[in-house]
């Protein structure tokens, strides 16, 4: 920052968007309501590197304290800080939304102190090896940097006091009356993180068996919650008085959802809906019914569980590690399979229908259900139905094995592995080599659908606990392939 004789005006110059411009007007009502004098000089205010477009009312803070020391008006402040928050024109300071990712940022450049508004505090004390000062205002912070009113930092190890033991889960298997085979199937994907895809006429329960896959769902690693709570953070949709997210995301968008709104883009780069659901599940229900571009663009992030989105204002990568889940009827009207509703739709129309997915967008889908009406004794069948407390101990159980093997190699789950993981982890029993064999010749299986039978035959052996992978776990993972094959 530069003050100098002249004319008073207040330039802010390295391409700064709206929000920086108007921190102008908030920083000076904020100087002067918090007992402050605003210089009447030239103030030129320059944020580096000038090429790199800054947005977001961050800035406020920081550019406020320049002023302060540019002027005179305090000494000096802590070696080592960062401040980061949004100014209210009274001096106080607001939420500032992705606070824990520029808090990340600022640890690994070096800082050792940060001060940030106090509502944010608990979120960025997620951040290790970093002191966390909660400010709740600009005169606040000036009577600590003058030595009058010390703010201390935070001590409280956020990790250890959120609880994440009472989860509220919307839906429970139990609420599902039979589709034992499609429960299997739920269990068996949540246990290795395999993407899933239900086909059925209306009314067979896809929609519910997806929607009960949150409370079947492991609990997430310290690692991947700080990642999804990063995420939340940087997006503003952190929950209130939450600093941490615990359970596994779950989005579900609607059909109608564009490119951007599904991969991420838009005018500022903004994370999509399969980055809002990374570490979780994003469910696609009516998964025919989706735009055809939006659908294709999904074929690169199910595949390097990232997605770099690139325009002309820049370039930016965002993780995407998630699992697809997707619900479908086999034809327009939905009666295609059904035993004894008849069909009203045309076979070219049927087989125009089924095409809006694409061959390999279904190659990058581990397990396909077909999920049949429920029959009526299913329904009146006295009795409970297992509920998700011992499918999700089996499923935490099989993941636990799993992160003990990928313990060196950076991975949480079986469908991450690459093909030198799959060679080295999924090793077949001579039974299972015949089966593989025949099957890959039979199914005419592409090098990826290969693959993923391996990964999805190593996952049922975890729930099983066998070392190896025998006959009986690669016939399972074979019957959950489409009956058309995808090559």
């Amino acid at each position: 920052m530069d003050i100098s004789p002249g004319l008073p005006v207040f330039n802010i110059v390295g391409l700064p968007d709206a929000a920086v411009q108007e921190a102008k007007e908030r920083v000076r009502a904020a100087l002067r309501n918090s007992g402050c004098e605003f210089p009447l000089r030239r103030i030129t205010v320059n944020l580096a590197p000038a090429d790199l477009k800054k947005e977001g009312p961050a800035y406020d803070l920081p550019i406020a304290i320049c002023m302060l020391l540019s002027s005179g008006q305090i000494d000096t402040v802590p070696p080592g800080a960062v401040f980061l928050g949004e100014l209210s024109l009274e001096g106080t300071l607001r939420h500032t939304k992705g606070i824990l990712a520029m808090v990340s940022v600022a640890r690994d450049q070096g800082y050792t102190s940060v001060f940030v508004p106090t509502p944010d505090a608990d979120e960025a004390s997620l951040v290790e090896d970093i002191k966390v000062y909660p400010v709740t205002s600009l005169r606040h912070l000036i009577d600590h940097l003058r030595c009058e009113n010390e703010i201390e930092p935070l001590d409280d190890d956020v990790w250890q006091t959120m609880d994440d033991t009472a989860g509220h889960y919307e839906m429970d298997l139990a609420s599902v009356r039979g589709q034992e085979h499609a429960k299997r199937a739920l269990e068996v994907a949540a246990a290795g993180f395999h993407n899933l895809i239900f086909n059925g006429p209306p009314g067979s329960g896809k929609t519910l068996l997806a929607r009960c896959l949150p409370s079947i769902l492991p609990r997430m690693a310290q690692q991947e919650a700080l990642e999804v709570t990063k995420i939340y953070s940087v997006n503003g949709v952190l929950p209130p008085n939450n600093p941490l997210v615990l359970q596994r995301p779950f989005r579900s968008p609607h059909y109608t959802i564009s490119n951007a709104g599904l991969v991420g883009g838009g005018r500022t780069l903004r994370p999509g809906e399969i980055t809002m659901s990374h570490r979780g599940v994003l469910f696609l229900d009516e998964l025919p019914e989706f735009n055809h571009t939006a659908l294709e663009s999904l074929r690169q992030p199910l595949e390097d569980k990232v997605v770099t989105i690139s325009r002309v204002s820049g370039s930016v990568t965002y993780p995407a590690s998630f699992m697809l889940v997707a619900a479908m009827n086999p034809c327009p009207c939905g009666y295609f399979t059904h035993p004894t509703k008849e069909c009203t739709c045309s076979p070219a129309t049927v087989t125009r229908y089924q095409k809006r997915i694409s061959g390999p967008l279904l190659d990058r889908v581990d397990v396909f259900v077909e999920v049949p009406p429920v029959e009526y004794e299913k329904l009146i069948e006295e009795g409970e139905a297992e509920d998700s407390s011992r499918p999700r101990k089996r499923v935490e159980d099989a993941r636990e094995v799993q992160r003990e093997r990928f313990k060196e190699s950076g991975f949480f789950c079986n469908s991450e592995m690459g093909p030198t993981e799959v060679w080295k982890f999924c090793q077949l029993d001579d039974g299972a080599k015949g089966l593989l064999q025949t099957a890959t010749q039979r199914l005419n299986l592409s090098a990826r659908a290969f693959r993923r039978i391996l990964k999805v035959s190593r996952t049922i052996a975890d729930l099983e606990g066998a070392e190896g992978i025998n006959i009986a776990h690669l016939a399972e993972a074979l019957q959950y392939r489409p009956r058309t094959a995808v090559s």
